[in-house]
């Protein structure tokens, strides 16, 4: 859970534009990679099905359903769960989960989460509380990322709320340091929502940071609630963020609402293969153990997750702009290219991509593979055409 407060694209904007974010974002914070998230991580986290609504029960079943789904052969290893899974602070200051709802603790929820064949992730907040009003981490993050390893934690989110007046670089670099003095490796995911532009200077302080704010379940536009927005919305902020990213450090624009009923499936289609040219995070955020065939088969489709997992780690650029029609690019192992044709509008339309957008000479012949039929199309020469329908992709791998 991130950014619960209203008009989150103005805040966004308004906050990266001032002055203090600008001269920080000069100075980068000094840290030291951990060796973790070498291609982008890939999981489910609680929160965008279930919110605060959680509880150990429902853990385990995501975790069974992880694996009896296939999506775990598929690659999706981490068990996240978001906000509201705190108790209280012993006088010690150590935090303990919701009794209630995680009566058997985090550490036998985390074994068992491992038995499975997975990892197990958890969160906190930077600041004094989180956003659900549980305990923070402001003042306990040595405190908190022994009690993390201790509990066997592969994974930590860690969000940006409740936090005042506090220096971006200066905390998550705090928790980031705590973190690797654990003596257990935990992946960071930074949750501040691009506020101080992360990406400038978090190379080395988190394993993914969060480019925008919170994604709303919608094709584009701003949720009645005012702080999400729709997945084109968080798309059209990713432009220029790409040289930023690669092993080790990811944008991210944050987790898959594949599944969750506010997109058709050729608009989940679109959601997923734009995030795997992002070489985004694929952390899906819809119930598991009850998703359809159909949903099943877009978070599983290994041809897609293969673009986003390419060892080269390399973001896709917006390579072409015409109105409502766009091309998205990027490298590939082996002097390929991975290709999204967008079509943004509502009606189908012939969208082109030529060589010289792809840096390929005019003359070469490349084949060209359909990463949803699975099949392949015609060889192409100079340029790649395609009718795309609307509110949809075509998505394709085009190699000399």
């Amino acid at each position: 859970m991130c950014l619960r407060h209203a008009l989150c694209i103005t805040a966004v904007l308004l906050t990266t534009l001032n002055a203090a974010a600008a001269r920080n974002a000069e100075e980068p914070a000094v840290g030291t990679a951990n060796g973790l998230a070498l291609t982008p991580p890939m999981g489910w986290n609680s929160y965008n099905k279930f919110a605060c609504n959680i509880d150990e029960k429902i853990i385990r079943q995501e975790a069974d359903a992880m694996v009896s789904s296939g999506m775990r052969e598929a690659g999706y290893r981490y068990i996240v769960i978001d906000d509201c899974w705190q108790g209280a602070r012993d006088r010690n200051g150590n935090i303990h989960p919701d009794p209630k709802r995680f009566a058997s603790g985090v550490k036998a929820l985390a074994d068992y989460v491992h038995s499975r064949g997975l990892k197990f992730g958890i969160y906190s907040d930077a600041g004094e509380k989180t956003c659900g009003g549980r305990p923070g981490s402001r003042g306990y993050e040595y405190q908190d990322a022994r009690q993390y390893a201790a509990w066997g934690v592969d994974y930590l989110k860690y969000d940006w709320c409740n936090t005042g007046t506090q220096d971006a670089q200066a905390s998550y670099l705090t928790m980031s340091q705590a973190l690797q003095a654990s003596g257990r490796p935990i992946l960071f995911s930074m949750c501040e929502w691009g506020n101080s532009k992360p990406w400038l200077w978090a190379r080395n302080v988190g394993n993914l940071w969060r480019t925008t704010g919170d994604i709303y379940d919608a094709w584009e536009g701003i949720n009645p609630n005012g702080y999400s927005i729709g997945m084109l919305n968080i798309l059209d902020m990713q432009v220029g963020l790409a040289p930023f990213a690669g092993p080790g450090h990811w944008n991210d624009p944050d987790m898959l609402e594949v599944g969750n009923g506010g997109m058709t499936e050729s608009e989940y289609k679109a959601h997923f293969s734009l995030w795997a040219m992002l070489a985004a995070p694929l952390i899906s955020g819809n119930d598991l153990a009850t998703m359809s065939e159909e949903t099943k088969a877009i978070l599983a489709n290994q041809d897609v997750i293969a673009v986003d997992q390419d060892p080269l780690g390399t973001e896709a650029d917006r390579v072409v702009k015409d109105g409502d029609y766009e091309v998205w690019a990027r490298p590939i192992k082996g002097g390929g290219r991975a290709v999204v044709l967008l079509n943004r509008s509502t009606r189908p339309h012939d969208i082109t991509v030529t060589w010289a957008e792809l840096n390929y000479p005019d003359g070469l012949r490349a084949a060209v593979h359909d990463l949803w039929t699975h099949k392949d199309r015609t060889q192409a020469q100079g340029a790649f055409i395609a009718s795309v329908e609307g509110h949809s992709v075509v998505m394709v791998t085009i190699k000399p």
